[in-house]
């Protein structure tokens, strides 16, 4: 293995860093350690961005470094998200009484979201037809939903209105979960930022889903995740029936 190709693994590390540390926050079950946490996947997904570039810069791919990579994801979009829902379902209101010899059971349904995760990236390594688009939701978009549920209660918490209700109330932190899981592990086709050229025609989507997610972004900051991630799914839908229209 030569020299240079250490340079996108070790980047890649980082993003394993990012996530360990994000459980470890996770673990303090508190309204600063659960958005760090948060905080700490959205710098992973840098590094992730930044492993690959780097490694596509410097010709330095290799087969450790893409089984590196899987594995990195594994932790920093998968067990680490599945830890901050745990926690946050342990913390919300409404829940109910689940309980086995003193033991609630209802947060358990946050392990859908590794369990998720672990089945969408071993389909995701095995299957050669995912390069320009993927089957079922990529983990990092999942991750971002999650890691933005706790940044959104802390944001909200003193004002406490209908979103922050929503976002921190039992049963909708196991529907994520739940839906989580699906998502990951379905087949149905979403479209992946990723471009053979910067033309308009045949990016239309990409571009649109971009712009729409800034202005999102701007004028809403981490509260617009859960919709942009909303729009993710429905420019999907669009464009698979439009596909299907034209078969």
């Amino acid at each position: 293995m030569s020299l240079k190709s250490y340079i996108p693994n070790t980047i890649t590390l980082l993003n394993l860093t990012m996530g360990v540390s994000s459980i470890y926050f996770s673990f303090q079950g508190t309204l600063e350690g659960l958005a760090m946490a948060g905080y700490l996947i959205f710098v992973a997904a840098v590094f992730d961005f930044f492993d690959g570039f780097a490694a596509r810069l410097l010709n330095a791919k290799s087969d450790i470094g893409l089984q590196l990579d899987s594995l990195a994801d594994m932790v920093s979009f998968g067990v680490a998200p599945g830890f901050i829902l745990y926690q946050m379902i342990i913390l919300s209101h409404g829940k109910p009484m689940d309980m086995l010899h003193g033991f609630n059971l209802f947060p358990l349904w946050a392990m859908l979201i590794p369990w998720g995760a672990a089945l969408r990236l071993a389909k995701f390594n095995t299957d050669d037809s995912q390069q320009m688009g993927f089957k079922g939701m990529p983990t990092p978009a999942l991750a971002f939903l999650v890691a933005s549920l706790p940044i959104i209660r802390k944001t909200l918490y003193f004002n406490q209105d209908m979103i922050y209700m929503i976002f921190t109330n039992s049963y909708f932190l196991a529907a994520t979960a739940i839906a989580g899981f699906f998502l990951m592990t379905c087949s149905f086709p979403m479209f992946a930022l990723k471009f053979k050229n910067y033309k308009w025609k045949g990016n239309e989507f990409r571009y649109s889903f971009l712009v729409v997610s800034a202005v999102l972004l701007i004028l809403f900051q981490v509260v617009a995740i859960p919709f942009i991630i909303a729009l993710y799914l429905f420019l999907s839908l669009i464009i698979y029936l439009s596909n299907m229209q034209y078969d």
